[in-house]
């Protein structure tokens, strides 16, 4: 044997011997490791498809419902909102609250829309836009089956300059002061809306109109 060969033989085993210490020392460790990453990919790709389903699931819960809905099949509807509302997942949940509010207003029940719209509005657990928009709802709910008092109650809270809402706010509350002949409180708002250069085309062209309606019936200067 040449020296050469003698040389690489004492190699090898001096490497098969740091290899069986490093696996003696990490290999259960490396092994147990290798088992939970294994064991972790499984329940995130697990989770995932367990939340898309559940998530899948009702949306197509929640589509059933407006076609029911859209079919005039109200009472259906409400039932499947209803069911969606307590068993649903994700924002789906919160939809059904919403839409089932609108299918009662559309059956005539006002007073229980109002309310359903009004617990969502007060409802800290929902972000605030979704809230503000609840709030709105109600009012224009209000503007032809509650009072002015009953409007700005919701609506006033929305009219500040840099609401989003505050065109539709002042909307509502201008045809509610409107309808209880306050005139000078209905002119005031739509003048806000006219003047509001951010305000959509439609809102101020409709202001523009309920401005002229109210100073054509000498009611406000």
């Amino acid at each position: 044997m040449s020296d050469d060969s003698f040389i690489r033989e004492v190699n090898d085993e001096i490497r098969q011997d740091q290899a069986r210490a490093l696996w003696d020392r990490y290999g259960p460790l490396a092994l147990g490791i290798a088992v939970l990453v294994v064991l972790a990919t499984a329940g995130f790709v697990g989770y995932n498809y367990w939340t898309e389903t559940r998530a899948n699931r009702s949306g197509d819960e929640f589509s059933q419902a407006l076609a029911l809905a859209n079919d005039g099949k109200n009472d259906e509807a409400l039932g499947a909102l209803q069911a969606l509302e307590a068993e649903g997942y994700g924002a789906y949940p919160l939809l059904a609250r919403m839409r089932a509010a609108t299918v009662l207003a559309a059956k005539g029940d006002f007073a229980g829309a109002v309310a359903g719209f009004d617990e969502v509005s007060t409802d800290t657990s929902i972000p605030a836009a979704i809230r503000d928009m609840a709030r709105l709802r109600a009012a224009l709910l209000l503007v032809d089956h509650g009072t002015y008092a009953e409007v700005a109650a919701r609506a006033e809270a929305l009219t500040s300059d840099t609401d989003p809402l505050r065109h539709s706010a002042r909307e509502a509350l201008g045809l509610s002061a409107w309808k209880e002949a306050r005139p000078s409180d209905a002119l005031a708002l739509f003048q806000q809306i006219a003047d509001d250069e951010a305000a959509p085309k439609n809102a101020r062209q409709r202001a523009t109109l309920m401005i002229e309606l109210i100073r054509g019936s000498g009611a406000a200067s």
